[in-house]
């Protein structure tokens, strides 16, 4: 074999070392770049001038290993170390550091890339993005802010522009109702001064105009048509109740006391403007009716002291009337043990509605205690302020406690609220909770009751004001009202043998031939590891141990081309000897 062979053999071991000595400076130069994976260069032998095959061993002698001198080395490629980097903490919210082995997923440019590297921002379109301009994709919500796994978009964060209400649909009650308190039995009565006919002779029925009703012995009508009754400074256990109008219309020709508005359609007026609960299934008797014996106009209010009515003759008044039209005066107060608590809700729109909820002891036998609870609101549109539980039936349930005066059942738990004509979602159904755990309502003896709405999940307008990424890659928005709720969640990919990717530069890689297909995953799913915000995930290159190859590396270099050195001495004095 000649001496040339040697001169190329140290040439093949000068090329691999130099090839080599480009991946080690590759890692050392990016020793601080974010989320990088450094390589090694992988070296195997070349081909071997076989001198002899060698023997088998046979009986008379021993078997001979063969002959071989080797003709150099080559690279054999490049090996990328995918081990995890530290991760060093950065305190802001979008900086994204991977703990396992999963990639961010990008669309850049039109196309799938996937990165290490989570230095991310927010782009002016609000979106989540890389350096590179690449657009962080995950999975999006839907109306309900529920995320939407399967296929990925980009991660759109509008900070300061998303704005949401919520409307309320549960509303949660602590307290405890004093169950030595006395039962319920009379609601309050008030009366006017009798009243007749204008003319003194015709029988006045619920169905006689207002315009023909008249004080007894003035012959005077109360009320003319166009005058506007308005209810104002009545008070419902010592709660003022707001101010209610009523329009007098006209009478028909020709249908005498049947027609226009009637004595029944005011009744129902003050009715609706206090707050009366009519249901006959309560059984106290409330409402607003005529007394044909006395001639009185009786106004009697639902049992329990927080529902006694007073109702002052100041409180009606009628336009162009020169005093007032009627006079009341209170016949007899409410009683019973009982407590009310005015909170608020909001309906889909975020309007805040205000709702009043009294409870009154209505019994007490072997089994505990029942307490009847009464809800109104002043905001409800169709023009009563009682609420209703189910159409056409009033806002009020049972309350039953047993004799350790934790609640045994409730009835009629879920209220209407009416929305007609203001754009919101009509109508709003609200459930009352009166069982919570340790803050359920209790009927237990104490000096007075108490009752308190200590929560709600409806909420006004607000604006998307912070966020948060979890492990998961979650992402969690805070709003100016004080909901939370799920904007997106960062997808991450994983591939069957992540050696394989290419690198496609700016700290991106794209599938390759040996890769495998990208597997769109959850975080914390199938290995892709977790997302820990607020922090990035260094450079997992081991500077000292990039020192110590670039040495041996050097040595390579030097000792191969000392080879060709040697080899080129021994030329010269074989053409020396030539000489």
């Amino acid at each position: 074999m000649s001496l040339t062979t040697a001169l190329f053999t140290g040439l093949t071991g000068m090329d691999v070392h130099t090839k080599s000595l480009d991946v080690i400076g590759n890692n050392i130069t990016n020793v601080n770049t974010v989320g990088f994976k450094g390589s090694r260069a992988v070296f195997e032998t070349q081909l071997s001038a076989n001198l002899g095959a060698g023997s088998a061993p046979s009986g008379n002698s021993g078997g001979t290993n063969p002959s071989q001198i080797g003709l150099g080395v080559k690279f054999s490629g490049v090996q990328r170390n995918l081990n995890n980097g530290a991760i060093q903490p950065t305190g802001t919210t979008t900086d994204l550091a991977l703990e396992g082995g999963g990639f961010f997923i990008l669309d850049l440019n039109g196309a799938p890339a996937y990165t290490r590297d989570g230095s991310f921002r927010l782009d002016s379109d609000k979106n989540l993005v890389a350096s590179n301009g690449g657009i962080v994709q995950g999975f999006g919500i839907d109306e309900n802010f529920n995320i939407t796994p399967g296929v990925v978009g980009p991660m759109n964060i509008p900070v300061g522009t998303l704005t949401i209400a919520e409307a309320t649909r549960n509303v949660t009650f602590a307290g405890n109702l004093n169950a030595s308190g006395a039962v319920a039995v009379n609601g309050s009565l008030t009366t006017t001064q009798a009243i007749e006919h204008v003319d003194g002779i015709t029988p006045i029925t619920g169905a006689s105009a207002l315009t023909d009703l008249s004080n007894v012995g003035a012959g005077v009508a109360l009320f003319a048509t166009g005058n506007v009754i308005t209810v104002s400074g009545a008070e419902k256990g010592g709660k003022a109740l707001g101010t209610f109008s009523f329009e007098v219309g006209p009478a028909v020709t020709g249908t005498a006391d049947t027609a226009g508005t009637t004595l029944n359609q005011f009744m129902q007026f003050l009715d609706d403007a206090l707050g009366i609960n009519e249901d006959p299934s309560i059984g106290d008797g409330a409402g607003t009716t005529f007394n044909t014996g006395t001639g009185m106009i009786e106004v009697a209010g639902n049992f329990g002291s927080f529902n006694d009515l007073n109702l002052q003759t100041a409180d009606l008044v009628s336009t162009g009337a020169t005093s007032q039209p009627l006079v009341f005066s209170k016949q007899s107060s409410a009683d019973g043990e009982s407590v009310r608590t005015t909170f608020q809700v909001y309906d889909s729109l975020g309007t805040p509605l205000t709702l009043d909820v009294a409870a009154v002891l209505v019994g007490k036998n072997s089994t505990g205690t029942q307490w009847r609870y009464f809800a109104e609101s002043i905001d409800d549109t169709d023009l009563s302020r009682v609420l209703e539980t189910t159409p056409g039936v009033g806002g009020t349930g049972i309350l039953s406690f047993d004799t350790f005066g934790e609640i045994a059942s409730v009835t009629n738990q879920t209220l209407i609220i009416d929305r007609t004509n203001t754009g919101a979602v009509d109508p709003l159904t609200v459930t009352l909770n009166f069982t919570n755990g340790s803050d359920s309502v209790r009927a237990l003896t104490d000096t007075q009751s108490s009752l308190a709405a200590i929560s709600q999940d409806g909420s006004p307008v607000g604006k998307l004001d912070t966020f948060s990424i979890g492990e998961s890659g979650v992402i969690t928005g805070a709003f100016t009202n004080g909901l939370s709720r799920t904007l997106g969640q960062v997808a991450l990919a994983t591939f069957a043998n992540p050696e394989g990717l290419l690198d496609a530069g700016s700290n991106t890689f794209v599938a390759g031939p040996n890769s495998g297909l990208a597997v769109e995953v959850e975080p914390q799913t199938f290995g892709a590891g977790r997302i820990i915000s607020g922090a990035l995930e260094l450079s997992n290159v081991d500077l000292s141990q990039e020192f110590v190859n670039l040495i041996t590396t050097s040595t390579g270099f030097s000792a191969s081309s000392r080879v060709i050195t040697t080899s080129d001495q021994l030329i010269q004095q074989l053409l020396s000897i030539a000489r």
